[in-house]
C-alpha cells in the first residue's frame, strides 16, 4: 500500500536561485500539505551521512560537497500516494529529460544541481524523514 508522506529537500542550487516560493507553490498546488518543514544548512558530515548508500559511487564525493554548499529546505509532504505523486511532480533526475512542467523542468541547472530531492520510496521517506525531523517538529 502507498503511503501517505515523503520526504523533500529544496536543494543549495534553487534555494541560491530563490525558487523556494515557487517550487512550494508547485507542491501546495499539486495537493500536497507540508507537515514538517525547515530551512537548515548540511555539514559536509552529515549530507555524507544522508547520502551514504551512494558512498561508493564516483559522483559521491561531489554530491557531499554540493549538499554542503549553501542553505537546503527539507520537508515532510502529506498526500495519499505520495511518494509516487511526488517524484512526478519533480520529474526526471536530468531536467533535460525531465516532462515540461515538472519542478526539474523549469528549475533544475544540469543533472549534478537538480534543484530537488524526493524520496525514491515509502521506506526511505521515513528514514529520511527521521534523518531531518524529530517527532515533535512533525504536524
Amino acid at each position: 500500500m502507498a503511503g501517505k508522506r515523503t520526504f523533500t529537500m529544496i536543494k543549495p542550487d534553487a534555494v541560491k536561485a530563490g525558487h523556494i516560493g515557487a517550487i512550494l507553490e508547485m507542491i501546495n498546488g499539486a495537493g500536497f500539505r507540508i507537515v514538517a518543514m525547515k530551512m537548515t544548512h548540511l555539514s559536509s558530515q552529515k549530507a555524507g551521512e544522508f547520502y551514504e548508500v551512494h558512498k561508493e559511487r564516483p559522483f559521491y564525493g561531489e554530491l557531499v560537497d554540493f549538499m554542503s554548499s549553501g542553505a537546503i529546505v527539507a520537508a515532510i509532504l502529506e498526500k495519499d500516494n505520495a511518494v509516487e505523486d511526488f517524484r512526478t511532480l519533480i520529474g526526471a533526475t536530468d531536467p533535460a529529460k525531465a516532462a515540461p512542467g515538472t519542478i526539474r523542468a523549469l528549475y533544475a541547472k544540469n543533472v549534478g544541481e537538480n534543484a530537488v530531492h524526493g524520496s525514491d520510496s515509502d521506506d526511505n521517506a521515513a528514514i529520511e524523514s527521521a534523518f531531518h525531523f524529530a517527532v515533535t517538529e512533525m504536524f
